[in-house]
């Protein structure tokens, strides 16, 4: 099995389309309870580098809120090869690390606090109203960074996670259940996106 892995990874290597840089990964707070969850998330990261990504972007759907303190501090605590900023409902801070992962912030949310701040701006005089683009959305989103490629597990659903940002993402769906991921499905999802004539909403 090993030597097929290799070989997708040789296949991805040796095409002359692009490599994702930005790579969105969407998962469940269920999928993360399921064992060697937080495992397979630090071999995740792992086959993302190592593949030349420059930012990895994890939106973890919440069903429970009181979940999110635990899986926040678990999350804090898995071995990655960059630093991470992790993100929680009600902090909007700006993100800017080659790890960012979202728990239960939802697109809607953060777009909605994007163009609030927007609009104290104009109220407070520093852009008029008739100068606002996408441009002054984008600098205020938390999640600044456009995803090259999306990976969804276990379903065609997207979760609310970066609904602005994500318009012209690759999106790439496997009903490969998180617990079940391995390195070749994240090989098969580089080498689909390689595939594809990206056409950026044209």
């Amino acid at each position: 099995m090993a030597l097929y892995d290799r070989y997708l990874a040789a296949r991805t290597r040796w095409s002359d389309a692009d490599l994702p840089k930005n790579i969105a990964l969407v998962i469940t707070e269920r999928d993360l309870l399921e064992p060697g969850a937080y495992a397979t998330l630090e071999k995740f990261f792992r086959w993302a580098f190592e593949s030349d990504a420059e930012r990895v972007m994890v939106y973890v759907s919440v069903l429970d809120a009181a979940a999110v303190p635990t899986l926040q501090s678990t999350l804090s605590e898995i071995d990655a090869p960059h630093d991470i900023a992790i993100r929680v409902p009600n902090d909007d801070e700006r993100v800017d690390t080659s790890i960012q992962i979202s728990i239960g912030l939802g697109g809607k949310s953060e777009f909605a606090n994007a163009v609030q701040r927007v609009a104290r701006s104009v109220e407070q005089g520093t852009v008029s109203s008739d100068e606002i683009d996408e441009t002054h959305i984008e600098q205020e989103l938390v999640f600044p960074t456009a995803p090259d490629l999306v990976i969804k597990t276990g379903a065609e659903r997207l979760s609310d996670f970066m609904i602005w940002q994500s318009v012209y993402s690759e999106l790439y769906f496997t009903d490969i259940n998180w617990r079940d991921f391995r390195k070749r499905d994240y090989l098969r999802a580089v080498r689909d996106f390689q595939e594809r004539q990206r056409r950026y909403g044209t």
